[in-house]
């Protein structure tokens, strides 16, 4: 047996190409990223140098000449009062999805009333009633998170009915000749058959809120890092823009990425059943 082939060797080059890919296709992006910038294709207002979006990175992360970061805060300290933004929206948006998706997926006649209605609702751009929102709710933390979970509701709800609707009839009716109620039939058969597809809604849920990020810090969004964006494209502040941009996606990256260890604890039998 070689090298590469016994197990050691294959999880060596698995963990290597799960690692080393992406490090190798992020340094070919900054090099041509830097080439591009060396040609003066564009003007640097643009598209700045990647030595500017890093002092801009240095500069909201660090106090300079008496000023905290951006605005009086840290970056870390945007992006954690964002996080705590989508946490709560998502959240909300996650729990009413799951119930909707449950009652839709069970209940005929409840799929005939509310489903148009979460097909209009998923269609909407989150700015198309961002605007009705700040109206009813103000400008404070109501609006955001009411469009955050607005944003959240419909993927969940929409994943979760296709998934009962899906679940193995062979198995509710075995379960309901066994004496089975109608309770016991979605605890024990529905449920656990529709949640590996309602934790991909739940993926697509957080993305979609992300997505809405900058739209819900639209309106007195500072602090967050989606008003800081919003804020620093306001007076061509390029860098702090892409640091922004990169600060909202990486986190995205980790927090998908406790979604999928999380979906693998708890639904190990995915694809297996």
């Amino acid at each position: 047996m070689t090298p590469a082939s016994s197990p050691r060797g294959r999880r060596s080059s698995k963990v290597l190409s799960r690692i080393g890919l992406p490090v190798l296709s992020l340094i070919i992006f900054i090099a041509l990223w830097q080439l591009v910038v060396s040609l003066k294709i564009w003007n640097e207002t643009l598209v700045p140098a990647p030595g500017a979006v890093w002092d801009a990175f240095v500069q909201t992360s660090t106090t300079n000449d008496g000023v905290r970061g951006y605005a009086g805060k840290y970056l870390y300290e945007h992006l954690l009062i964002s996080l705590e933004r989508i946490a709560y929206g998502t959240v909300i948006g996650i729990a009413v999805g799951i119930a909707f998706g449950l009652l839709m997926g069970t209940f005929g006649k409840v799929r005939a009333v509310f489903e148009p209605w979460i097909t209009f609702l998923r269609t909407l751009p989150p700015l198309a009633y961002f605007s009705l929102l700040i109206i009813w709710l103000g400008i404070n933390e109501e609006p955001k998170i009411t469009l955050l979970a607005i944003a959240a509701f419909p993927p969940v709800a929409v994943a979760t009915t296709s998934a009962v609707l899906a679940a193995p009839q062979s198995l509710t009716e075995a379960a309901k000749a066994l004496g089975g109620s109608k309770f016991d039939v979605i605890k024990d058969v529905v449920v656990p058959s529709a949640l590996p597809e309602t934790f991909t809604g739940i993926r697509l849920a957080v993305g979609v809120a992300y997505s809405s990020l900058v739209a819900a810090e639209l309106v007195n969004g500072l602090p967050g890092i989606g008003g800081m964006v919003r804020d620093a494209a306001n007076y061509n502040n390029t860098p702090v823009v892409l640091v922004g941009i990169v600060a909202i996606g990486t986190s995205g990256l980790i927090i998908d990425g406790l979604l999928q260890l999380i979906e693998r604890k708890t639904v190990p039998w995915r694809g297996r059943a």
